[in-house]
């Protein structure tokens, strides 16, 4: 069986506002490897701007 890590990134409000937001990604994503028996490892999940030097 295939396995995957998971990474999220939505880095502006209006992203998330028009349908990319970090929940549909992790719905979509994990429905994939449901229907490709793929083993989902982990989650990552990002919110910062690579626009900006305020992220951690």
């Amino acid at each position: 069986m295939k396995k995957a890590i998971i990474y999220i990134r939505v880095s502006t409000d209006e992203q998330a506002d028009k349908g990319y937001s970090m929940r549909h990604q992790e719905e979509f994503l994990r429905k994939y490897c449901e229907m490709n028996s793929i083993q989902m490892l982990e989650v990552v999940k990002e919110d910062y701007s690579a626009k900006t030097f305020l992220r951690p």
